[in-house]
């Protein structure tokens, strides 16, 4: 009977994915991360020294948030248990804590491993805390989302935040030239394959460990074998495995904020051709181009202004064209504005004249409304004031008065402090020219 299982076990080693097979079981053997796990960096201080507490590694997908997870579990001889949000609720929950409560009774460990804890709510989330925070398991989260949006802060707080960061293309070099030449990969298989090739498959796989290795797996599978036994992988052969990419988009997570931060900052840095390419990065992870047109109207007022108020019209304008076009006929509308905005010239005195009167309401009370400035409707209102001393601008030559409108405390505060970029250089000399003749006897 053990021989069967033993048998078993070796075929279903060999039938499992690449990357499943490769995986590492020491740090020596782990690839990439050296910024946590190379020689005296604090991971893999603490894993040596057995100090681990509980984490949460965030990154992105295919870099050894996993294998690092069993990695640790087997140096600290701890049980390693893996936990599925999809597959399990508070009552599964439960039950491998009082497994862990019980381990923990007879002097041993448990590393708990919750895969995609961003997925676990609030509940599930909450049922690790008091287990965590005695100590019955060692906690490890790895998530692809950023931890302060997804994660609870009490959790959170309780836990050490490892950032995980892609592999660079020679990390992926070397792990395929591993996967190549080990027993537990195609050592011992003649294959054909070129530097060039594997260059290839690294780039593709944009720090994806998994990506990369599934690939290779893929196009040796996928070749002819000659009369040698020698498999040999075409560029044709390697062509068709690489499908178009997936770049790594959420739009409801930290991505999504990462590029419409970049598109933004772009445009305000007047780099027509940057901006282009994270709108382009937008669109094609399936952003809703009304989202992305409503930020540009935003843009328009904030970031250009009356340095150029067509900035204004072109934006909403396109907001309607990708109204009624829709995707993917309005990507070019999107260019369009992205572009305009770009090249226009920039003020964000509006934006500030905004912050600045907000934060002047924000700091005082309700200022009440000069009595010459409200309007009588009623005789009563009239008898009280309202309205009195009221000087209509345009019964005068200039269209001007000295009649102050703010509040008697706010006497004197500027809020639109114009610029002399583009057309706002003309309001500009319009508003000094106005406080001029206001400011004269």
């Amino acid at each position: 009977m053990e021989q069967m299982g033993f048998f078993a076990q070796e075929q279903e080693n060999r039938s499992a994915p690449l990357a499943s097979r490769l995986r590492p079981e020491t740090l020596n053997d782990y690839v990439g991360q050296q910024h946590l796990v190379g020689k005296g960096k604090i991971l893999r201080q603490l894993i040596e020294r057995d100090q681990i507490s509980s984490m949460i590694f965030w990154g992105p997908p295919g870099v050894g948030k996993t294998t690092l997870a069993r990695i640790i579990a087997k140096a600290t001889k701890a049980e390693f248990v893996e936990f599925s949000a999809v597959t399990s609720g508070i009552k599964e929950v439960k039950e491998v804590m009082r497994r862990a409560e019980q381990n923990r009774m007879s002097g041993i460990r448990t590393l708990l491993f919750a895969d995609e804890i961003h997925r676990f709510n609030k509940a599930q989330q909450d049922a690790f805390l008091p287990f965590v925070e005695k100590g019955s398991i060692i906690l490890v989260g790895a998530t692809t989302e950023n931890p302060s949006f997804e994660i609870n802060s009490a959790l959170l707080s309780r836990c050490k935040v490892f950032i995980l960061k892609g592999l660079t293309e020679d990390d992926l070099i070397q792990l395929l030239h591993h996967a190549l030449a080990s027993e537990k990969g195609f050592g011992g298989t003649a294959i054909d394959i070129t530097d060039g090739q594997i260059a290839v498959i690294a780039r593709f796989a944009a720090g994806d460990a998994r990506t990369a290795l599934n690939t290779l797996e893929m196009a040796i599978v996928n070749s002819d074998m000659d009369e040698s036994g020698t498999l040999h992988v075409t560029d044709e052969d390697l062509s068709g495995c690489i499908n178009r990419r997936s770049l790594l988009y959420d739009k409801k997570g930290e991505e999504h904020y990462n590029l419409i931060s970049a598109l933004h900052k772009s445009m305000r840095n007047s780099d027509p051709d940057a901006a282009i390419y994270w709108l382009m990065r937008m669109l094609d992870g399936g952003e809703d181009p009304l989202y992305i047109a409503r930020r540009l109207v935003r843009f328009a007022s904030e970031d250009v202004g009356l340095a150029d108020s067509n900035a204004l019209n072109v934006a909403v304008n396109v907001y309607q064209a990708c109204h009624f076009l829709g995707m993917p006929e309005c990507n070019v509308h999107l260019t369009h504005a992205v572009t305009y905005l770009s090249l226009a010239p920039k003020s964000n005195a509006l934006y500030t004249a905004t912050l600045s009167a907000l934060s002047d309401i924000e700091k005082s009370p309700a200022e009440p409304v000069p009595l010459h400035i409200r309007n009588a409707v009623t005789n009563l209102m009239a008898e009280n004031g309202y309205g009195k001393g009221y000087e209509y601008a345009h019964d005068t030559e200039e269209k001007l008065t000295k009649m102050t409108c703010l509040p008697d405390s706010l006497q004197g505060t500027r809020y639109y402090l114009p610029t002399t970029q583009g057309n706002e250089g003309k309001y500009r000399q319009r508003l000094e020219e106005i406080l001029d003749w206001k400011s004269k006897p």
